[in-house]
Order: C-alpha cells, then sequence, then structure tokens
C-alpha cells in the first residue's frame, strides 16, 4: 500500500462521485446529507509512466503499480464535534488516515442541494477546520486529565508533554490547525500518542463544473488556492462529472478525452502526484521476468527499509541493494548495460533510497 487518505467535506459536495470515479467504486452518491454513514474504502493503482517504460526494457509476466487507499468520509456538517450528524463517528474515521483530501464545492448547480443553502467555498472551509479543530481540542482536553497527577507529583516528563499541550491549546483556541505548530523530533516523539486530526497534512480538491476544468479559475476556485496558500497546502482543480466519465473509458480513449478536454493529465493522476508531495513519498522499483513492480517509501528511507516494504525478512537479514538509477536503466537499456557503463551499484545499509532506483535485494535469513 503506498499511503491511504481520507476525503473530507461537506455534505453534497461531490466526495461520493469523485469516490467512484476514481476507484470505480460502488459509493451511494445521493441528493440529501448523510447518505453516506459507514466510510467506502476503495484501493486505487497510481499511475506511473515509468513502469510501463521499464516493462518495455524487461518484459515480464505481471506488472504491479504502487497503490492508494481512499476513504470516503460522510459528510462533515456545522456541529458534528458535538454530534451533530453522527459527527462524532465521522470525525474518528478521519483519524486513521495518513493524508486528508478536503473536498470544496465550487460548482452552481440548482439541482443538488447544499446544505448551507449557497455556494461559498471559504465559509464551507472554515466549517470543517472548525470541526477538526474542536475535535482535536476534545482529544487534547482527555490526554491533559491524564497527564495531571504525574505533572503534580513533579514527573519532568509529564511536565514537559503538558507544557506541548499548552502549546497546541493555545493555537487550536486562535484558530489555527495543529499542523501550524512546529515541534523539534523530539518534541514530536513525546507526544507520539496524541493523533491531532488537524496535524495530518491536507490536499484542497476544488470540485468545478466540467466546463471550467480547462479554462482559468472562478472566484470559487481562487478562494480555495488563498486559503490553501496560507495554510501551507496544495490544491487540485478537479470535475467530479469528468472525473465520472473518465473512469468509465479505457486507457487509449481516457488519453483521447484528456486532449479534447485540454488536459495534461486525469484528476487521479493529480491526487496521485500531489498526495505523494504532501506526504513526502518516493518510489522505487523491482524489476524481473515475473513481476515488475512499484513501491512506495518515506524519503530518506534506507535500503533496509526499502526491503522491508517487500517482506519483513528482507529487512532483517538485508546484506546490501543491487541498486540502478531508473535514468541509467532508461539510458542503458537495463541492467547489463548499466553494468558495462559501471552505473550498476552495490550499496549498504546505510545507503538512502532515491526516487525512480531500481533495486535488488540480498538478503540472508
Amino acid at each position: 500500500m503506498g499511503f491511504n487518505c481520507g476525503i473530507v467535506g461537506l455534505p453534497n459536495v461531490g466526495k461520493s462521485t469523485i469516490f467512484n470515479a476514481l476507484t470505480r467504486g460502488q459509493a451511494l452518491a445521493a441528493n440529501y446529507p448523510f447518505a453516506t454513514i459507514d466510510p467506502n474504502v476503495g484501493v486505487i493503482a497510481v499511475p506511473d509512466k515509468r513502469l510501463e517504460v521499464l516493462t518495455e526494457i524487461v518484459p515480464t509476466k505481471k506488472v504491479v503499480p504502487t497503490t492508494v487507499e481512499v476513504v470516503d468520509i460522510a459528510g462533515i456538517v456545522k456541529g458534528a464535534s458535538a454530534g451533530e450528524g453522527l459527527g462524532n463517528q465521522f470525525l474518528s474515521h478521519i483519524a486513521e488516515v495518513d493524508a486528508i483530501i478536503e473536498v470544496v464545492r465550487c460548482f452552481e448547480d440548482k439541482d443538488i442541494i447544499h446544505v448551507s443553502g449557497s455556494i461559498d467555498p471559504e465559509r464551507d472551509m472554515d466549517i470543517i477546520r472548525t470541526e477538526l479543530i474542536l475535535r482535536d481540542l476534545d482529544v487534547l482536553s482527555k490526554h491533559k486529565a491524564r497527564l495531571e497527577k504525574a505533572v503534580r507529583a513533579g514527573d519532568k516528563k509529564a511536565q514537559q508533554a503538558m507544557s506541548l499541550l499548552e502549546r497546541f491549546e493555545k493555537t487550536f483556541n486562535e484558530g489555527e490547525p495543529a499542523r501550524a505548530v512546529k515541534l523539534t523530533a523530539e518534541e514530536k516523539a513525546s507526544l507520539k500518542e496524541v493523533n491531532f486530526v488537524t496535524a495530518k497534512p491536507v490536499l484542497f480538491a476544488a470540485n468545478v463544473a466540467e466546463g471550467e476544468l480547462g479554462g482559468p479559475d472562478s472566484a470559487h476556485v481562487a478562494a480555495v488556492r488563498a486559503r490553501a496558500k496560507k495554510e501551507g497546502a496544495s490544491v487540485i482543480k478537479i470535475s467530479g462529472k469528468v472525473e465520472e466519465e473518465i473512469s468509465k473509458l479505457e486507457p487509449g480513449e481516457r488519453e483521447e478525452f484528456l486532449k479534447a478536454m485540454g488536459l495534461q493529465e486525469s484528476g487521479l493522476d493529480q491526487l496521485a502526484r500531489e498526495g505523494y508531495k504532501v506526504l513526502d513519498l518516493i518510489t522505487f522499483f523491482t524489476v524481473g521476468e515475473t513481476e515488475n513492480r512499484a513501491w512506495t517509501v518515506a524519503r530518506g528511507s534506507t535500503a533496509p527499509q526499502a526491503a522491508g516494504k517487500i517482506h519483513s525478512d528482507f529487512e532483517k537479514g538485508f546484506i546490501r541493494a543491487e541498486t540502478v538509477s531508473y535514468e541509467d536503466f532508461l539510458k542503458y537499456r537495463g541492467e547489463q548495460g548499466a553494468k558495462e557503463k559501471g552505473r550498476f551499484r552495490l550499496e549498504g545499509k546505510e545507503y538512502v533510497v532515491q526516487d525512480g532506483d531500481i533495486l535488488h535485494f540480498r538478503f540472508s535469513i
């Protein structure tokens, strides 16, 4: 699994439509609030043209792209943190994902009811942020209560943790998310058990009408971009209806459809690329006659950690990694050519995996 992300937003902003398009799933998309109650979960393949190129060089029986798990979480409404619209249940689902995709409605359609009666992205984003912050304040309060006895007893670690929680509390009361608090690695470790949802990276998805997809930003999309810039987040402009149409096409037909729309890539491609960015992930590859596969690791991962993505025994018994960059593999048309040009390397436990590396692990059990 590459990473998982939760799709959140107010009711009727197009979350389930986008989810269905991305996963070809069967999420219920309906014109009333709380059509989705239990979260729908889908696994989608992440497109990577490098895998196609590698397979041209190394024909194989099986090609396996990396994947992303997408969780379609029910619409959040004002008062969700206090239990409105089954809010607490929905907010607990968000706590389990790596990143948040916040779908913001930027299209006008009188046939699709907006829960607040009008289209106003800034107001909608404020509602989501407020409800998530209120949820985090509740979590914070419970953790503070657990620490109080140890703090009174003079426990230094508890005192330090309490001080950090008070920093978060001040930030929340100012209306800012947890990710606005800058922590050292040591401070992060001391709060490892505290799962603030507003600490998770966010990708805003501005859901626009079909005709607005390839054109200049509307005032609604501009409002989403302004908020994202303020929060240091990314934005993709996407049309749920267009993605729904694309999902029904064969690969060759999709390319023609995108070209006709004046688009370079689909919303899925954007989602995968920006999702990798917000979580700081990279891809490495393994190739062979049996299988060519893409794998996902966090940027900065060492060779043994990458080996562990394939199997825990690979990490435990790691000896060394045989590696060549994607560029060299492509330039010299495979492993043998790279070896002849001295571009094929043996790396040890300290090697930091680079995006696009083709790796083969040597290990013993």
